[in-house]
């Protein structure tokens, strides 16, 4: 009995601590291309931070990427972690 009092406190903390040291800052860099209507810029760049654990910052970064068409302008973003 007198063991499993220490072995739980251990437990609990390196439990806790591996939680907290996945959350990390990281860089969402997307690279927005422009095309259907003379004038339009040739490329831009947009950068943001996401802040959690990788495999979710990866998925909220990645959710921007995609092509739209309004007014006959059609975007292109492609955005990745960083």
């Amino acid at each position: 009995m007198k063991f499993r009092t220490p072995l739980l406190f251990v437990t609990a903390f390196a439990l806790l601590f591996t939680m907290n040291s996945c959350v990390k800052n990281y860089t969402c860099h997307c690279d927005i291309k422009y095309s259907g209507v003379p004038g339009l810029p040739d490329s831009t760049t947009k950068e943001y931070s996401v802040t959690d654990v990788k495999d979710k910052a990866k998925n909220v970064c990645e959710s921007e990427s995609g092509s739209y068409l309004n007014n006959g302008i059609t975007t292109v973003e492609n955005c990745y972690l960083y």
